[in-house]
């Protein structure tokens, strides 16, 4: 099923918000992501959902009674301090929901309803963004078919991508429970770290810290166990999406992964940004999935559709700004170290939805998958300091003066997203931040 263009896509449509309105607004009335948030009041308002409109956030917890006509199941989700009770519902309701809110929002509102919703708005400034839902289950794929090829020709030259790659979305298993929203600060990991000219590893801090710009798809409905999940139903089950730093240890990473994968080097933290962007907002910012190389196999006919080809993939601008504290201090602008667009994933969300689940893998509402890092052909395109610096061969200079191989204490990593097609109104994804402090 794909989600069809409505009134709530309409490129003209303003809210009474003004901030809405704005050129360059991320979060205008043709968006409307959800997130959770807690209010200025502090721990003793509790968490709530909210909803991102201009510069503010609107309370959706209170707003029950302003959004009929919706349905007894929309109202009870609303009330939760979660997102998971949302996400578990069909997409339809969740439409309606969406229309709603677009009706209440916009500039055409009746007055009175404007005046009992703007007493439901809070500036975004003055509250504290939590993490959206309970995340579960966290697997990150390896999509990026970009940073795919530029890593392995680090460590592989003649052969950088695995037999397997074009054949089947490679992922593997995180851990949850270091999913940290954005703007929590990222301390320094130790691991057992062994250098090519020593004989043992030795347990210490890592000394390459790196970044890595993705795509978070959060699932919505779930399976049954031992359901598979079709194709061309998979993007029933996903809510939406949001940005994830993969944050890595690149020096713990190539001892441990031998010869199972990625453990400690990842798991210590993974940075998501705040708002999720629903499917239904992503509608006209849909494109071709990946253009195949020329002797590129065919999916296997589980990962294979028409629809899926035609219209699978999203075109969402992605970039990620970096700042020394040095830089801060001297009030120098975070530098541009990548520019790149979710056109470069090899493999569809809906194909990474339908092979998780094609063994019977019981996905639940709230499990996040990672696309993989992102990263373009070329040079200003790469999401990684590991492809950027060519494994710390060439180093990144900073307008100050100062280089980086990997992160430093002090630096900032900042990501942002952005979707735009021509004849639509731009939306944006937020921004996923992070500081290293050790």
């Amino acid at each position: 099923m794909t989600l069809k263009l409505n009134e709530t896509h309409d490129p003209q449509a303003k809210s009474w918000l003004k901030s809405a309105n704005l050129e360059g607004a991320p979060f205008p009335i043709q968006n409307l992501p959800f997130g959770v948030y807690r209010p200025a009041e502090g721990p003793a308002a509790g968490d709530r959902i909210g909803v991102a409109i201009g510069d503010s956030v609107f309370d959706l917890q209170a707003a029950a009674k302003l959004l009929d006509p919706v349905s007894s199941e929309i109202h009870s989700a609303c009330r939760s301090p979660l997102l998971n009770d949302l996400m578990s519902l069909a997409p339809e309701p969740l439409s309606q929901l969406r229309r709603s809110l677009f009706r209440l929002l916009h500039e055409s509102a009746p007055p009175a309803w404007q005046r009992e919703a703007q007493a439901l708005l809070a500036p975004q400034s003055a509250v504290t963004m939590k993490l959206p839902c309970r995340i579960g289950d966290y697997t990150d794929f390896y999509a990026g078919i970009h940073h795919a090829q530029n890593v392995g020709r680090l460590f592989r030259p003649q052969n950088p991508l695995l037999p397997n790659y074009k054949w089947i979305p490679i992922a593997y298993h995180g851990r949850s429970s270091s999913i940290v929203i954005s703007g929590t600060p990222i301390p320094r990991l130790s691991g057992q770290i062994k250098s090519e000219d020593s004989a043992a590893p030795v347990f210490a801090p890592t000394r390459r810290l790196d970044y890595e710009l993705e795509l978070g798809f959060f699932v919505g409905r779930g399976n049954a166990m031992g359901e598979p999940i079709p194709l061309d139903h998979a993007e029933e089950h996903i809510f939406g999406v949001g940005l994830l730093n993969d944050w890595s240890a690149r020096d713990i990473q190539a001892w441990e992964y031998q010869p199972l994968g990625p453990f400690l080097a990842k798991n210590f933290a993974t940075t998501i940004s705040p708002w999720i962007v629903t499917m239904e907002a992503l509608t006209p910012f849909r494109c071709r999935a990946f253009s195949r190389f020329e002797g590129d196999p065919e999916p296997l006919p589980y990962l294979r559709s028409v629809a899926d080809s035609e219209e699978g993939g999203f075109d969402i601008s992605l970039e990620i700004t970096l700042s020394t504290e040095q830089m801060r201090m001297a009030g120098t602008e975070p530098v541009m170290v990548c520019a790149t667009s979710s056109r470069n994933l090899y493999w569809t969300a809906a194909q990474c939805i339908a092979h998780h689940a094609s063994n019977g893998c019981n996905l639940r509402p709230g499990d996040l998958l990672g696309s993989g890092t992102i990263s373009g052909e070329n040079g200003g395109e790469l999401g990684s300091l590991l492809e950027l610096t060519q494994q710390g061969k060439a180093p990144v200079d900073m307008p100050n003066g100062q280089q980086r191989i990997f992160l430093e204490r002090g630096d900032e990593v900042t990501m942002r997203g952005w979707c735009r097609s021509k004849g639509y109104k731009p939306i944006g994804l937020g921004e996923c931040r992070g500081r290293i402090t050790g």
